[in-house]
């Protein structure tokens, strides 16, 4: 068993998708190893991480649209519907700021994916991608451990 240990750097373009399985690869195939475990985390909380279709666009669009709903921007009020709008406290680095912690929150920052040949070993309409949660871009760190022989 060996490891190899790496950092990778992402940028985003704002809120949404970027697709990190050719450069997952990439780091994998330089690695030297074959097959074992690849542990990635983002370094972040305001950006998760998800493995997903890549084939119909519609779909990250629709993950988008429903975590929008479900943290709206300006703030919370009661699931029911009913009391006032109660805006976030924390707004550090703007309106997105506090909405894109809670976004974090309910999806996640690591994933564990098995790679065999090299390469990761997902689906066929499987991709691994960063998923920003604020509006603006971002230079994005990202930890790549890998385990294998």
């Amino acid at each position: 068993m060996r490891q190899h240990l790496s950092r990778l750097a992402v940028q985003t373009s704002g809120e949404g998708f970027t697709d990190l399985t050719a450069a997952l690869n990439r780091e994998i195939a330089s690695s030297g190893l074959q097959q074992g475990i690849a542990q990635l985390v983002a370094l972040h909380t305001s950006c998760s991480l998800t493995v997903n279709e890549n084939a119909d666009p519609r779909v990250l669009r629709d993950l988008t649209t429903y975590l929008r709903a479900l943290v709206p921007q300006e703030g919370v009020r009661s699931l029911s519907g009913e009391g006032s709008l109660q805006r976030y406290a924390h707004d550090d680095e703007g309106p997105d700021d506090m909405p894109a912690h809670i976004r974090t929150a309910l999806t996640t920052t690591s994933l564990g994916l098995s790679f065999e040949r090299g390469r990761l070993l997902l689906g066929t309409w499987q991709a691994v991608y960063l998923w920003e949660h604020r509006a603006r871009a971002h230079q994005r760190q990202l930890s790549l451990h890998l385990i294998g022989e």
